[in-house]
């Protein structure tokens, strides 16, 4: 199986080679997602710039998501990641924006979500969202695990767009 890095770097190739750029927002994963796509040199050729969204206060303050944006929505739910996807991509103005949103653990989050409940999402060209249950209270376990399922929707959401 390929390293978190190495998908990264895949895909990286892929954006390049398309001329499309990428954009993060990230929270339970807690940056490793932003780091697996940076961390091959010439990523500034497609990633534009990435988020740690950890809070209210930050949602609003770095991707202007207001009190009133997320009346009824709940943070880890498939329509956030969907929110965030979005308003990543176009507040960076890029091809695609990348979201993950969840609880990593040990413990789940005030919601009612267990530990190792993500959602992830992908808008751009082909948009998508996933849930992904680990069914573990392992924090760093359930953050590798949420950072490459979110690479891989990403690269299959690709793949898919240029078929």
């Amino acid at each position: 199986m390929a390293s978190l890095t190495e998908l990264g770097a895949a895909v990286g190739e892929r954006l390049k080679a398309r001329g499309q750029t990428l954009a993060v927002a990230e929270s339970s994963a807690g940056g490793l997602i932003n780091a697996a796509l940076v961390a091959v040199p010439g990523a500034s050729a497609y990633y534009v710039g990435g988020c740690v969204i950890y809070t209210a206060s930050g949602r609003e303050a770095l991707l202007g998501i207001t009190p009133q944006e997320m009346a009824g929505m709940r943070s880890a739910s498939e329509p956030f990641a969907q929110l965030l996807a979005r308003r990543v991509r176009e507040k960076l103005g890029t091809t695609w924006g990348l979201s993950e949103t969840g609880a990593s653990g040990p413990r789940g989050n005030r919601y009612g979500d267990p530990a190792g409940h993500a959602c992830i999402a992908v808008s751009g060209p082909l948009e998508a969202v996933i849930t992904v249950e680990t069914g573990s209270a392992a924090r760093e376990d359930n953050m590798w695990v949420f950072a490459r399922r979110a690479v891989e929707l990403l690269d299959a959401c690709m793949r898919k767009a240029a078929s």
